[in-house]
């Protein structure tokens, strides 16, 4: 089973993984996690290069090295943890792509659709939890932080991206869950709890 986690900065998305992993791990369960960018070690070396900030990288480049990374890790993670019979639980998959790349950068959203499911080999996840905030509460959550370079984008850009994960929750609502996170941790836990039960046991 593989399950992804998506949503704009401050969501929870590494809080809500890491109580979702324990929890499933509390039942007999076998985990395993990865992020993206990232997850291995040629995409982690990609992830540096996408968000670091002293990087000039453009709309077209971002969306080729997001879709290699992606492809590396599914190939060399996702893919073989999945046929070990394990639950992979994924911070961010292509739906960040669809929203960040085909509507935040203004991308062709066709070309994107079809690039994911290229790198991905044509695997889609079973269970997508998008985690909603808005984009006031993100700026609240993240106000400390140091911000990355996709981080710097600015609020036009955000908002974009916050319609591109309404778009895909409209498209597909069997597997892109939507979840207030504007609670507390432990009420979006729960939620989340309550999702997964349900879509594991239809498995």
């Amino acid at each position: 089973m593989l399950i992804t986690f998506e949503g704009i900065d401050g969501c929870g998305k590494t809080t809500q993984i890491k109580l979702l992993k324990e929890y499933i791990e509390s039942k007999g369960l076998s985990v395993v996690t990865v992020r993206e960018p990232g997850g291995s070690d040629f995409s982690e070396q990609l992830r540096k290069i996408l968000l670091s900030s002293k990087n000039k990288v453009g709309a077209r480049s971002e969306l080729m090295l997001f879709e290699a990374a992606r492809a590396n890790l599914v190939d060399n993670i996702i893919k073989p943890e999945l046929r070990r019979g394990k639950i992979v639980i994924c911070d961010r998959f292509f739906d960040s792509t669809t929203a960040y790349q085909a509507f935040g950068r203004g991308l062709p959203l066709d070309f994107v659709q079809k690039l994911n499911l290229f790198a991905t080999d044509g695997l889609t996840p079973n269970l997508t939890v998008y985690l909603s905030i808005s984009l006031e509460e993100s700026k609240r959550r993240t106000s400390r932080q140091e911000f990355d370079r996709i981080e710097k984008a600015g609020d036009e850009f955000f908002l974009k991206v916050i319609e591109g994960y309404n778009y895909i929750a409209r498209q597909e609502p069997d597997r892109f869950v939507v979840i207030d996170a504007s609670g507390s941790r432990q009420e979006t836990a729960l939620k989340v709890r309550e999702v997964f039960e349900k879509r594991y046991s239809a498995l």
